[in-house]
């Protein structure tokens, strides 16, 4: 028997090949497979979803920016505003709170309704915390870009997954949740808020997942439903998809009436 050459290295070793435009699907076979085995073994059977802005600071930090400004060091109309969409940081922690202390009040043998983010600061900090109080368990999806995206200090560090692929973070998204809960955000808030609609409109999902727009104000001025309406680009009934609502107590209510209602005669339901 030819003795093995030395430099010789195996295919799923090789990190050049692994790296390579030719192991694309490889990588993307990965980041379902690794986050599926991973979410299983901490018996995670579905999440509730919470979306915003990394912007978003807690009071305490707007507070110490505007005290900043007010001295010089920085625009103080910008640090005010700052300091009064601080409210939806502390709307995400306080709900994220109170889901996580429901679900865990289940006494079931899997996880359910585990708080999920998008892993970084601002909104999707704010919920891991709540859910971090509450001593429950909860999930961070972060992905590289080139502004460092880092996992925030809240999350479970065994469920801390980090995505190259945005089409493979959102899967993940979608795949466990049983609910959504959308604070004010930019654009990668709005890219996942208008395709979980087009999924649910076009019963891609078939599962019933209530999505929850928190902050009437913001939205009313971001967008404008009515005119979408009134131009025929969708259809009034199209609405039911959303519930739009300002309080922590109403979105709790609605959230665990829906997921009480719905969600488990959904148990084991898919995309």
């Amino acid at each position: 028997m030819s003795q093995i050459n030395r430099h010789s290295v195996k295919a799923y070793r090789n990190k050049s090949f692994l790296n390579s435009r030719d192991a694309r699907s490889l990588r993307i076979l990965s980041e379902y497979l690794e986050p599926e085995s991973r979410l299983r073994h901490y018996r995670v059977s579905d999440t509730i979803v919470f979306m915003g802005s990394a912007r978003i600071v807690s009071r305490e930090q707007a507070q110490v920016k505007l005290a900043a400004a007010e001295a010089g060091e920085g625009d103080v109309e910008s640090a005010r505003l700052g300091l009064e969409m601080s409210l939806y940081y502390e709307a995400s922690q306080e709900l994220a709170r109170r889901l996580t202390l429901w679900s865990k009040s289940l006494n079931e043998e899997e996880r359910r309704f585990v708080v999920c983010t998008g892993g970084g600061p601002g909104i999707m900090e704010a919920a891991n915390r709540g859910a971090s109080e509450a001593k429950g368990l909860n999930v961070g999806l972060t992905i590289s870009i080139p502004k460092q995206e880092f996992a925030n200090d809240y999350i479970t560090r065994e469920l801390s997954f980090h995505f190259h692929y945005f089409f493979m973070r959102k899967f993940w998204f979608a795949y466990l949740a049983k609910a959504v809960i959308v604070f004010p955000g930019g654009f990668g808030t709005l890219d996942e808020l208008f395709e979980l609609l087009t999924l649910l409109q076009t019963q891609k999902i078939r599962k019933h997942l209530p999505v929850v727009l928190f902050g009437t104000q913001y939205w009313n001025e971001v967008i404008n439903f009515d005119t979408l309406i009134r131009y025929g680009t969708i259809n009034a009934e199209d609405m039911l998809l959303l519930h739009r609502t300002e309080s922590v107590d109403d979105a709790y209510e609605f959230v665990v009436g829906e997921l009480s209602k719905y969600a488990e005669a959904e148990r084991g339901a898919t995309l």
